[in-house]
């Protein structure tokens, strides 16, 4: 039998719980290639069940948890062009499309 969007909601909400409860200290954290250690740039961890954590360099502290699916929902989007930037008009800085 199908999961109900309640049922859904209420799984997410402790998959979500669980991660977030995870001890990360340990982690190791990797970056792109060729990048800096003075450099800003984006950090992954990769936890349990297929789980990442994501963070800026610059703020550490901050850390983003993402499940399996929400990740590999995240990776195929972007191989997808879907968070592609596009430039704007002068001093309008970047948008999304």
């Amino acid at each position: 039998m199908a999961e109900t969007a309640e049922e859904i909601k209420a799984r997410k909400e402790r998959e979500r719980d669980e991660l977030y409860a995870l001890d990360i200290s340990g982690v190791e954290w990797h970056c792109a290639p060729g990048t800096e250690e003075h450099e800003e740039r984006v950090e992954i961890a990769y936890l349990p069940e297929g789980a990442v954590a994501m963070r800026s360099s610059l703020d550490p502290d901050t850390v983003l948890r993402y499940t399996e699916a929400e990740w590999r929902a995240f990776v195929l989007g972007a191989r997808d062009g879907e968070f592609d930037l596009e430039p704007r008009a002068h001093g309008e800085g970047l948008a999304a499309e």
